[in-house]
């Protein structure tokens, strides 16, 4: 087994969002964030079934455009924090819990 996907997943919103943050190129952030997808979209396929991964893949993406209006009430910050860690708990719960070690 590899990183565990709440890792990856929760990782590439945060770190996508800084690099996109700190360098101006939000399409450099959008690549991180593609990645991390497509890493956690892997190990998805390989743990779980097309249900789950399908689902986990539209949190993920559904996370990524819920940080935009709720960054407008909470701030960026606690918004790109709270939308990881619900993809991160929802990839854990998913997938990673009963992963092999």
């Amino acid at each position: 087994m590899g990183l565990p996907t709440a890792v990856t997943t929760a990782g590439s919103l945060i770190g996508g969002w800084q690099l996109a943050r700190r360098t101006g190129n939000r399409p450099l952030g959008g690549a991180v964030l593609a990645t991390g997808g497509v890493l956690a979209g892997r190990e998805w396929a390989r743990r779980t079934s097309p249900a789950v991964t399908a689902a986990l893949l539209a949190t993920y993406a559904g996370a990524f455009g819920l940080s935009h209006p709720l960054a407008r009430r909470i701030g960026a910050w606690p918004s790109v924090l709270v939308v990881s860690a619900l993809t991160a708990a929802a990839s854990y719960a998913a997938a990673d819990r009963h992963a092999p070690r």
